[in-house]
């Protein structure tokens, strides 16, 4: 008797590092629960690319992380899928400056709120079917979470908070459910507000030992290692900086 298809939900998986993840695990044969916010065209689309190449393989499903009320109904829907859980990677993330001075309650509920309480709470949401797949949580982190970028206090707050919700939860989750993190360097440049000119971008590259920008491969082949082939591996937060965090 074969062994039933694995199951991933990706939380923020219509672009970006959350779609090469998607590609990269139903690539290794994992069904992928596509979760998004406002990309709708964007997951659609994904969907039905994986579709095609495997019937039934893929789903996207919307909610906004940012309302506690949408994350349980969330992971109802993504376990309702396939009846199965094997994989959470909390990846939807919002990235924006926020200097201390500026930042404003709506500011902390839009950052917080995405980055660490919905990673929480719908853990908490998919734990039972985690528990029932022996599976695996990963989560976003990222080097910011230990050495801030400046005027970014809400995010790097939400990323260590993050980082040290994926030790926790390895320590009272285990044996059943490990739970690990990746924490990526410079892979894609931050859009929009966010965004870094290029001579920003050189000088991150020339403080980087591989003086080079990573490859989305590089974080999706991450995660897919911590949920496929780590079977002993759990409270780890695996840094793919290229180098770049030893010179920060």
């Amino acid at each position: 008797m074969s062994s039933p298809t694995p199951v991933a939900l990706i939380t923020g998986a219509a672009h970006r590092l959350g779609a090469h993840t998607a590609q990269h695990l139903h690539g290794r044969g994992w069904n992928i629960v596509i979760h998004y916010r406002s990309r709708r065209d964007q997951a659609e689309a994904l969907a039905k690319e994986l579709n095609a190449r495997r019937t039934h393989s893929a789903v996207p499903l919307q909610a906004d992380l940012s309302r506690p009320d949408q994350i349980s109904p969330l992971a109802e829907k993504a376990i309702a899928a396939w009846g199965r859980l094997d994989g959470l990677v909390n990846n939807a993330s919002v990235f924006y400056p926020n200097p201390t001075e500026q930042a404003r309650n709506e500011d902390w509920d839009a950052v917080l709120g995405t980055n660490l309480r919905a990673p929480f709470f719908l853990g908490q949401a998919c734990l039972p079917a985690l528990r029932e797949s022996g599976g695996a949580i990963v989560n976003l982190i990222d080097i910011y979470s230990e050495r801030p970028l400046a005027d970014h206090p809400l995010y790097c707050a939400s990323k260590a908070g993050l980082a040290s919700l994926t030790r926790s939860w390895a320590k009272d989750l285990g044996p059943a459910v490990r739970v690990n993190g990746v924490s990526p360097g410079a892979i894609l440049w931050p859009e929009g507000d966010a965004g870094m000119d290029p001579e920003q971008q050189q000088g991150i590259l020339n403080r980087t030992p591989l003086q080079k920008i990573g490859e989305p491969a590089d974080i999706a082949g991450a995660i897919a290692f911590l949920l496929c082939d780590a079977p002993f591996v759990t409270g780890q937060i695996l840094s793919v900086d290229g180098g770049r965090s030893l010179n920060m």
